[in-house]
């Protein structure tokens, strides 16, 4: 088997590069943000014939150009138009310009999100992911409190967090080039499947994790570096940490193509969080460990 502490820099740069990508493409793109973060209208409705996406975003634009709508198919065939508020008045001419043009309209939701409540959505997602990895930095730190030496506990935590980052960074990256280039907007539904990824990444690199706390306290007094305990420790637990990664991966990849079409970008982000997260739990949460390790002087 490969040595992954002797090959670590390549795993590194792989990831380094990956999520440089990914958060120039976060700066420069942008979020395309749902009417649930910042605020507008989204209408749900048939129509009495069959018609493009496109023909009924046309038909949006004919009676406003300012309004910018969104058009989308739900799965039952309807239409989900999100655009910024707008008024019964305006509402009405909406309605007279798609019966007109489409036939007869058949409303089945309609709903006007005010910006304040959009942005308290957004403020309480963001406010849930930082007590999510304050949490779990303070709570990695207690359980290896055992294994000061050589690494200091708290390493443990703060490498989980930079490998949340690394694992969270490269779903967003591609949201945001989702964003600019096919119009894909981010929900609420964004941050949970954010939150699911954090989850079931720092599962993983806590079992990789925990072995090498295992193996620490066997290997004392034989003379074996950090380097020989950590790469005996991800021997030990690729085929069990690989394992459990392909089985939600290939669920997630089940769902992606046969589940419903207003969850397709849910579970990709989910999917792609899922395969990276996998991927820290072995190439880099353990190889970072020990180069930060190195750079302090251990061996």
């Amino acid at each position: 088997m490969t040595n992954i502490i002797q090959k670590r820099y390549y795993f590194l740069a792989v990831s380094g590069i990956l999520v440089i990508l990914s958060l120039a493409a976060v700066f420069a793109f942008g979020f395309k943000q749902g009417t649930d973060l910042v605020g507008g209208t989204q209408w749900q409705f048939s129509l009495g014939r069959d018609v493009s996406e496109s023909e009924v975003h046309d038909a949006f634009l004919r009676v406003s150009r300012e309004r910018g709508a969104s058009v989308k198919r739900a799965e039952d065939g309807s239409f989900i138009a999100r655009t910024s508020n707008i008024t019964q008045e305006e509402k009405a001419r909406y309605e007279e310009e798609l019966s007109r043009s489409f036939g007869s309209l058949s409303e089945k939701n309609f709903s006007n999100i005010g910006p304040s409540i959009g942005t308290e959505l957004k403020n309480k997602s963001l406010l849930a992911m930082a007590f999510v990895l304050f949490g779990i930095s303070l709570y990695i730190a207690f359980a290896f409190r055992k294994v000061s030496r050589p690494v200091s506990s708290w390493k443990y935590g703060f490498v989980t967090l930079i490998t949340l980052f690394h694992d969270v960074a490269i779903p967003s990256g591609l949201l945001a080039v989702l964003g600019r280039f096919y119009g894909i907007e981010i929900d609420t539904n964004f941050i949970v499947a954010l939150l699911v990824v954090m989850g079931f990444s720092v599962h993983d690199t806590i079992v990789v994790f925990d072995r090498i706390r295992e193996n620490l306290i066997l290997s004392r007094g034989k003379g074996l570096g950090l380097g020989e305990v950590v790469n005996q420790s991800i021997k030990e637990t690729m085929v069990r940490s690989i394992n459990t990664s392909l089985t939600l991966f290939i669920v997630l990849v089940a769902l992606l193509f046969l589940g419903p079409p207003s969850l397709f970008y849910f579970i990709l982000v989910m999917l792609v969080g899922t395969f990276f997260g996998a991927y820290s739990s072995i190439f880099v949460a353990s190889p970072l460990l020990y180069e930060w390790h190195r750079l302090r002087g251990g061996e």
